[in-house]
């Protein structure tokens, strides 16, 4: 069995965000201290490391779910808007972050595009070894 399933999944994200530093790829655009990583947040993301440790993430979920694109992602990190005196309701994140991290992962060889009959990205071999190898 995998570390994947063995560690806390908070735990395993920052042991990969670790490892995913040292991919020269992988590297945050100068853009991402203006942006808000979704409609529901007030203010962009103040941690020093946020690239890093949302690529991990996005990673660890394409292995659990095998294949995933942009919108179910966007789905899995949107949150609830604060709408004043309404009641809150939930929007998507922002694709933005989600896409260019997935081109990132493409070039760096970690991931591929699925065949044609199922959208989205799926881990590569090299891929697979770099998060089977976080314990």
């Amino acid at each position: 069995m995998s570390g994947i399933y063995e560690l806390n999944h908070r735990e395993f994200n920052n042991k990969l965000a670790e490892a995913l530093k040292k991919v020269p790829e992988l590297k945050a655009p100068e853009w991402i201290n203006f942006v808000k990583t979704s409609v529901a947040k007030e203010r962009p993301t103040q941690e020093p490391d946020f690239w890093h440790k949302r690529a991990a993430s996005i990673l660890r979920q394409i292995y659990i779910r095998k294949t995933v694109g942009v919108n179910r992602l966007k789905i899995r990190y949107g949150g609830k808007k604060n709408r004043g005196v309404a009641p809150p309701r939930f929007r998507e994140g922002g694709g933005k972050i989600i896409r260019t991290i997935l081109q990132q992962c493409e070039k760096a060889g970690l991931l591929e595009k699925a065949p044609e009959k199922k959208a989205g990205r799926k881990l590569t071999d090299k891929g697979k070894k770099l998060l089977e190898s976080i314990k």
